[in-house]
């Protein structure tokens, strides 16, 4: 009996190619939030209705048959043609009622966005809101997010994006730290001192060399690469780090510390796909996002 593709539905094509990109049942199912199982049961039915193996059971995960390669990229642009839909349908709702996703850093959303979601509540009480506070990308072309908050310029095609500003970074340290250790005076008083830095992230080594400043990640006597967790680490003591000025001026637990080199401003890009930015809603946040931002920023 001849196969057809009729007989199954779109989420067994998204549970084959979720495998193939994390190489096992277990990863896709992360993936896609659901369970081992019923990932199990979607590629059994795709093979099933398709009368081919698609995959190698192997001891460290899963890998493509011959047919299964032959048909991941047509799977792909499945895939893709179902997004453009699901965006295209998202641009045109005319309503103002519905929710909005934004997702910003864990320090912004921590420290900034709060009290401007309260603005937005306040003057839209039929948008409801989705914070996303995470340091990973959100993937606006695949609407894991609506609108997103960045501190670099995306560079993705059928983005709509605004530089809304640069944030005034410092040096700062908790004032028992320098009570206790002594306060600079010299570039060779300042590199006595200890200094928080990034675990995986290279973002403020970079930046040290940039100000001819030879510093490797030893360097650093405390590192996290959490923000809001990293701020904190400042405040209690183990080091001098950096933070936004605005949020870390009026601490009355901490002061500035001269570093001695300019340290540049962080950029703020507000982002979203020009599809969805069409939508009343998501417009209607971009705005108010826009306005409350604006007065953080230089």
């Amino acid at each position: 009996m001849e196969k057809s593709l009729e007989a199954f539905d779109w989420s067994l094509v998204q549970a084959f190619l979720a495998v193939a990109e994390t190489g096992s049942l277990s990863g896709a199912a992360r993936q896609l939030k659901v369970s081992q199982p019923t990932i199990g049961r979607q590629i059994h039915a795709l093979e099933a209705a398709l009368g081919a193996s698609l995959f190698q059971r192997r001891s460290r995960g899963m890998s493509l048959t011959a047919t299964g390669a032959a048909l991941y990229a047509p799977a792909q642009a499945m895939q893709e043609g179902a997004r453009q839909i699901d965006l295209i349908a998202a641009g045109e709702a005319q309503s103002i009622a519905g929710s909005v996703r934004v997702t910003a850093s864990v320090y912004v959303a921590h420290h900034v966005l709060p009290p401007i979601f309260a603005q937005i509540r306040q003057a839209e009480p039929e948008i409801t809101l989705d914070l996303v506070a995470s340091d990973e990308t959100e993937n606006l072309l695949y609407r894991e997010a609506d609108i997103a908050i960045r501190m670099y310029r995306p560079t993705q095609l059928d983005l709509v994006t605004k530089h809304l500003g640069d944030v005034q970074l410092g040096l700062f340290a908790a004032k028992s730290y320098l009570d206790r250790r002594g306060r600079p005076n010299s570039p060779e008083d300042l590199l006595a001192l200890d200094f928080v830095g990034y675990d995986r992230n290279e973002e403020i080594i970079r930046g040290f060399r940039e100000g001819g400043w030879d510093v490797g990640r030893d360097f650093f006597k405390v590192r996290c690469d959490h923000h809001t967790v990293y701020w904190e680490l400042v405040r209690a003591g183990c080091g001098l780090g950096f933070s936004q000025a605005l949020f870390a001026d009026p601490d009355p637990s901490v002061e500035q510390v001269e570093l001695g080199i300019p340290i540049p401003g962080l950029p703020v890009w507000l982002t979203a796909h020009e599809a969805i930015r069409r939508t009343p809603r998501v417009r209607r946040v971009w705005q108010l996002l826009e306005a409350g931002l604006s007065r953080l920023v230089s």
